[in-house]
């Protein structure tokens, strides 16, 4: 049984799915499951993160990380990546600070991952690491977190306002054997001004839940989170799509074939931490606060020809407003009392 026709005798037994529900099966199954069952990651995949364009990416954070923890006091704890992909990201942030003093040796990298497949990747990638399935099961002690492109695939509710202002969730059901949209009935949901009949709401408690759980280990132990995603401060409108073959896809047509993920409200991520949150900032304005460029520059002098032409791609791609650079945006959180972390705060 395919898990579309799984799904759709699940609804006939239990009524309409939650479009969280609807993600949660699809992506993470253990047997259809589209996290659990393949690589989704590079040219052969649906998609391409931003580690996988340019080691400048990891580098880069890595070296934030490093100067964050060197202005903390360089404590022992934990240097941690939410949702590792292929370990691509964390193998360039351990290569750029092997010549920070002290940094390998206070920090031990952990890794949480709920993908089996995915895990085989990471740990050939990142030697010694250690695995976990959640955030709640890392050690206690100063925490150093690097989330990208984790929150955008944590499952999400969606509440379309109607023509009497009430809120009704979209829900997922079924008619001759297609899964359709539908709405349930009017549910309580705090009023927020500005929305009008047809309108789209967004929530996402997983995300919270876990800001929460990150903010009050960083607020008892020191550490800093630095999220990367798409997204904004708010999330309003219909953002949860499906990407196949680096193209967008219908979300209810081939349940477990296609990544879903939805686009990040930062804004409920750091009111839920409980600590100090940064401004949130384009990636690009980001990085060339961290000095990609230069580094960019620095890799050129060795390239030439398609080799250079990709490297400028890559650049561009990281940085530029018509690419990555506007559309995904970080974020960091930090303890009230320590350092204003760097690149995320405007200068003075």
């Amino acid at each position: 049984m395919s898990l579309k026709k799984r799904l759709i005798a699940r609804i006939a037994r239990l009524g309409p799915m939650s479009v969280a529900d609807y993600m949660a099966e699809c992506l993470h199954d253990p047997e259809f499951g589209y996290y659990a069952t393949r690589d989704p990651f590079g040219q052969s995949g649906d998609f391409i993160t931003a580690p996988e364009i340019s080691q400048m990416f990891g580098e880069l954070l890595g070296l934030w990380m490093a100067q964050v923890w060197m202005d903390q006091g360089q404590p022992r704890g934990v240097l941690a990546e939410l949702g590792p992909g292929r370990g691509t990201l964390m193998t360039d942030v351990l290569r750029a600070t092997r010549a920070v003093p002290g940094f390998h040796g206070a920090l031990q990298v952990h890794l949480v991952e709920a993908s089996p497949a995915l895990r085989a990747a990471q740990a050939e990638a990142v030697p010694g690491a250690v695995f976990h399935d959640s955030v709640a099961d890392l050690p206690e002690g100063p925490l150093f977190l690097i989330a990208n492109e984790f929150f955008d695939a944590l499952p999400i509710r969606q509440f379309q306002m109607n023509d009497a202002g009430d809120w009704q969730e979209r829900q997922i059901g079924t008619s001759d054997d297609a899964l359709i949209w539908g709405l349930a009935p009017p549910a309580p949901l705090s009023v927020r001004e500005g929305f009008a009949p047809g309108m789209i709401v967004e929530t996402c408690a997983p995300g919270e839940a876990i800001t929460e759980e990150v903010g009050r280990r960083i607020n008892a132990h020191g550490g800093a989170a630095l999220i990367v995603d798409y997204g904004d401060i708010n999330s309003t409108g219909d953002t949860f799509q499906a990407l196949s073959g680096h193209a967008f896809a219908d979300p209810l047509d081939a349940p477990g074939q296609a990544d879903l993920t939805a686009h990040v409200a930062f804004g409920p991520l750091a009111r839920a931490a409980h600590t100090r949150a940064s401004p949130v900032v384009p990636q690009g304005v980001f990085l060339e606060r961290l000095g990609i460029t230069a580094r960019a520059q620095a890799l050129a002098e060795g390239l030439s020809g398609a080799a250079l032409d990709a490297h400028v791609a890559a650049h561009r791609r990281l940085t530029h407003p018509d690419e990555m650079g506007t559309l995904f945006k970080v974020m960091a959180l930090t303890p009230e009392d320590a350092p204003s972390p760097p690149a995320v705060e405007p200068a003075p």
